[in-house]
């Protein structure tokens, strides 16, 4: 049995992982982190039946309280951050499903989790959609060099770019750097306009109502080009088999692996 603990637990994603871990035989929920509900019972906050779960509001405080093996955590970066680095020092295992950690944040999560002999699985996005577009776009990258994404989300979302646009862009930036046909200093106008470059690679983000979340990678040849996307819907359902995957698998390796699909079989 996998003991768990969400930080995050009673938000979009973090309260649909809650109820489908309730289901799996494999799995124990034994804690939560949750600054509304700080105190309370998880069980009864999500009607979840069973035994009581507590909720804290400090990491420090439910890591000397709570015996869990696995920390899943769907905050804010800043917040991620230190609940990630916290539970490493005690040599547990992460699951990250935070948005917005940038690449220098990771080589320090990396180095944590290796001086304490842990092991971190950094996820995206859990949706097997979205595993299948990384997977599509890096094919692709390898003979199409220019290539620039798109990252599509509601009004309201803090994080720009998201992380899966982030974990892309990586992964992208590993097979080749894409062709800049215009350096930023040749161009006339606004810079900004032409995205910004995370690993090497231009990212833009769009951030309006009627969106819920999509990402697309555009390649493109001459008089050809090529549009991989993967578009969400509004229930974070299609999250939790792919969390609960991670779950499972995260215990496998030590140190920090990036990607649902590190820990696939293709």
């Amino acid at each position: 049995m996998i003991k768990v603990f969400i930080a995050g637990a009673t938000g979009w994603a973090g309260s649909e992982l809650s109820k489908g871990i309730s289901n799996c035989q494999e799995i124990e929920l034994v804690g939560a982190l949750s600054r509304k509900y700080n105190g309370g019972n998880l069980a009864e906050i999500l009607n979840l039946g069973g035994n009581s779960i507590p909720v804290f509001d400090d990491i420090n405080e439910a890591l000397a309280k709570v015996d869990f093996d696995v920390l899943v955590d769907y905050t804010k970066p800043e917040v991620g951050k230190k609940n990630i680095l916290a539970t490493l020092k005690k040599g547990r295992n992460v699951v990250v499903g935070t948005s917005g950690l940038t690449a220098e944040d990771y080589a320090e999560i990396e180095a944590e989790a290796n001086e304490n002999n842990a092991s971190v699985l950094a996820v995206g996005n859990f949706a097997l959609t979205v595993v299948l577009l990384q997977k599509f776009s890096e094919m692709a990258a390898k003979f199409i060099p220019d290539f620039e994404i798109i990252d599509y989300a509601h009004e309201d979302k803090v994080d720009s770019p998201s992380g899966t646009a982030r974990e892309l862009a990586h992964r992208l930036s590993q097979v080749q750097q894409p062709k800049i046909h215009v350096p930023d200093d040749k161009i006339i106008g606004e810079k900004a306009t032409r995205g910004a470059r995370i690993d090497g690679v231009p990212v833009h983000s769009v951030r309006l109502p009627g969106h819920v979340i999509a990402i697309e990678t555009i390649f493109g040849l001459k008089d050809e080009k090529l549009v991989i996307r993967h578009d969400s819907g509004s229930s974070a359902e299609p999250y939790v088999k792919g969390a609960i995957l991670a779950i499972k698998k995260v215990g496998s390796f030590k140190g920090l692996k990036r990607g649902l699909d590190s820990v696939m079989e293709f």
